[in-house]
């Protein structure tokens, strides 16, 4: 049976593999290697499908494939997906997870909840989160990755 603990771990491990990223934006060869190990280590890509829908998707929104997230953590020049800007090379200085509820199974777990990321001004961006998670040979690794801006009225919605 996973527990609360393995989820939280995998958290703090992909929110400071999130901060690392942005550190190494510089040297674009350590960002891209470190890049790939983050999504090989945390990530579900080589055992399935891999649900991910990125906060900041506009044209492409879903990205179903390893060179996708890729491309929408650091983009660059060869980026899979035209839209993307890198949104793990902004840099972040913080990650945190306030967490809503949990569903923990024997081999599954979800998590949902807000993720909040600071900026190097110190300013913090509320985004929502829905986090699946497989074990696989011991390790969580995510299979469902969707992030959302919170709900905000707008004359066109109503």
């Amino acid at each position: 049976m996973i527990i609360k603990e393995q989820v939280v771990k995998a958290q703090k491990a992909w929110g400071n593999g999130v901060i690392k990223i942005g550190a190494l934006k510089e040297n674009r060869v350590e960002c891209e290697k470190f890049t790939n190990e983050f999504l090989e280590e945390l990530y579900a890509f080589n055992n399935g499908p891999v649900l991910f829908k990125p906060t900041k998707c506009k044209i492409e929104q879903f990205r179903p494939t390893k060179l996708e997230a890729l491309s929408y953590f650091i983009a660059g020049e060869n980026r899979a997906c035209k839209e993307d800007k890198g949104f793990a090379i902004q840099p972040w200085t913080k990650v945190r997870f306030e967490n809503s509820n949990f569903i923990l199974e024997e081999d599954r777990a979800i998590a949902m909840g807000n993720y909040f990321f600071t900026n190097l001004n110190g300013n913090e961006a509320k985004v929502e989160y829905t986090f699946g998670y497989k074990l696989i040979n011991g390790e969580l690794k995510i299979d469902v990755h969707h992030s959302s801006f919170p709900y905000a009225i707008t004359e066109q919605a109503v």
